[in-house]
């Protein structure tokens, strides 16, 4: 009884603090680890003035990761900001570098900071996050390339978005101002992403091309344990002989080089025959004199077949055909010199026309050339309907031969086309929409292309309702 009326005093001696309001004091552990030794410390005593801090965790990795959700959270928020969004045409072109098959479908399209997202319907986004197993078709715009075509479509305003890892899209519209906000504001987001993503992306992609002998070496260990021994003589071959790559390619340059410098030039194949002239994406003088005339045939043959089978045909020109069959005709066209478009495989007259359409387009200069653009534009935005036809009269007199001759005969034929408004319902000013682009455009494409696109169509209307005006003095 003695020892723990003893043993009580001397803990209550050792504990004046104990009694003390505001003392804080912490509990002492056993003493049986190293770990607790370290962890028992004295009681402290502490005014009521002073505030308790809260006490730092003192595991650092918690803290770290916390930093990295957090960060990692904003800079999501920050990418899926939606810039913009709407209905598009898409079609998936490529995949990783592989070729498919062109479907068009209508799509919703989201354009965050740096991807696009394509959906079936305005609503998915919203629900994407109460369907978690679906995910939509993204674009990836880090190091991706924008830019307009006309070869992958015969459609008019579409463009191409190719991305680093070999995916191809295109998106079209026929609502011109629509198209090009789309491809203003992607193409904002894509300048304005870091290069240097963009550099370690390909950077990337070129060091998984080029480390063939460490996928060798890889697949070697994979197969099994003990490797054959030709294979294992034919790696070290590799590996040990690899330096003399270089005088290899050295002298492959060098018999390439003397291959070069001794083949013969372009014309002599072409007078040869080797080599023919094209007719597709030549200029239309080239193609005149070649042929001996101010009009190429492929044209007078194109009008013909419509007139003959396609003025009453719903949507003529407007309509596209089979972009395959269409390729197919302008090859044969490019490679044979006679065709009969009366044959069952060009039956389809929407052939015929995206082939004409198609063979103007690519013109190296359009049929209005680039030094009558800006005068054209500037007859037409006259208010004085006179004065307007008079100065547009008198720029086709200044035209050279070919273009004037082929101009002349294609409005004559588009104007046979208009009469039948009734029946085929393409009117001056749609068929306006449809060449207004394709047969002027400046040389050099500017910010205004909304403002040229109107002036465009404006131009091919007035001079299909006042052809017989601008025309009239051809007979003389």
């Amino acid at each position: 009884m003695q020892r723990s009326t003893t043993s009580d005093t001397s803990s209550e001696k050792l504990n004046p603090s104990h009694q003390s309001a505001g003392a804080v004091q912490m509990r002492i552990k056993n003493a049986n680890s190293h770990h607790d030794r370290l962890s028992q410390s004295k009681s402290m005593i502490l005014s009521e003035n002073v505030k308790v801090t809260e006490p730092i965790s003192r595991h650092r990795r918690n803290h770290s990761q916390h930093n990295l959700i957090l960060t990692d959270i904003i800079s999501s928020q920050e990418q899926t900001v939606v810039e913009k969004e709407g209905y598009l045409l898409k079609a998936k072109i490529a995949d990783g570098g592989k070729k498919l098959r062109k479907n068009w479908s209508t799509s919703w399209i989201v354009l965050t900071a740096q991807k696009i997202e394509f959906y079936k319907e305005s609503k998915q986004p919203a629900l994407v996050s109460l369907k978690p197993g679906y995910k939509p078709e993204c674009v990836d715009l880090c190091g991706a390339c924008i830019e307009w075509t006309t070869e992958k479509s015969s459609r008019k305003n579409v463009f191409q978005i190719t991305t680093v890892s070999g995916n191809e899209f295109l998106l079209q519209s026929d609502i011109d101002f629509i198209i090009l906000d789309w491809f203003h504001a992607i193409k904002n987001a894509i300048d304005r992403l870091p290069k240097e993503q963009r550099c370690t992306s390909r950077n990337l992609e070129l060091k998984l091309r080029r480390s063939s002998s460490s996928e060798l070496l890889s697949t070697f260990d994979t197969e099994s344990k003990e490797p054959k021994t030709e294979h294992r003589k034919s790696l070290i071959f590799r590996l040990n002989y690899s330096t003399s790559d270089t005088t290899d390619r050295n002298r492959v340059k060098s018999r390439l080089k003397k291959f070069i410098s001794r083949r013969p030039s372009l014309k002599t194949l072409q007078e040869k025959g080797l080599i023919k002239d094209q007719v597709f994406g030549s200029s239309l003088e080239l193609v005149c004199a070649h042929e001996n005339s101010t009009v190429p045939r492929f044209v007078r043959l194109c009008i013909g077949a419509v007139e003959k089978r396609g003025l009453d045909v719903d949507g003529i020109y407007r309509v596209s055909g089979n972009l395959a069959t269409i390729q197919k005709l302008r090859f044969v066209v490019n490679q044979e010199e006679k065709l009969n478009l009366d044959d069952s495989q060009w039956e389809d007259i929407h052939v015929v026309t995206g082939a004409l359409k198609m063979f103007f387009r690519e013109l190296p200069e359009p049929l209005f050339p680039y030094s009558f653009f800006e005068q054209f534009v500037e007859a037409i935005k006259n208010q004085n309907n006179t004065i307007r036809v008079k100065s547009i009269t008198g720029l086709v007199k200044k035209l050279p031969k070919p273009n004037h001759d082929t101009m002349k005969i294609l409005f004559e034929h588009l104007n046979k086309i208009a009469a039948k408004e009734s029946v085929n319902l393409m009117s001056t000013q749609s068929l306006g929409i449809v060449f207004g682009p394709t047969l002027l455009r400046p040389e050099k494409e500017t910010g205004n292309m909304a403002v040229h696109m109107l002036y465009q169509n404006q131009i091919v209307e007035l001079m299909l309702s006042e052809y017989s005006k601008i025309f009239s003095s051809e007979e003389d």
